[in-house]
């Protein structure tokens, strides 16, 4: 089995924190790929991630621009 590979290229910003386990959002090369933007939810202490989510240049702009337009009141 491959050994699975990844860098943190920057961080960006943690956006919450829950016991060990933060909420971040990073800039992360995996493999030998490009770089993208990582949400997801790490363990320092023990160097662990969980389910997240990575997204290009394009669908981070995309992102971008539909939170731009989103009503934060209608989130609980």
């Amino acid at each position: 089995m491959a050994e699975f590979k990844y860098e943190i290229n920057e961080e960006v910003a943690v956006l919450s924190e829950n016991g060990d386990f933060t909420c971040e959002v990073n800039i992360i090369t995996y493999g030998t790929g490009r770089p993208k933007l990582d949400i997801r939810k790490w363990n320092r202490a023990e160097d662990k991630m969980q389910k997240g989510i990575t997204l290009n240049k394009e669908e981070a702009l995309a992102l971008l621009e539909a939170l731009k337009d989103l009503d934060f009141d209608k989130i609980g």
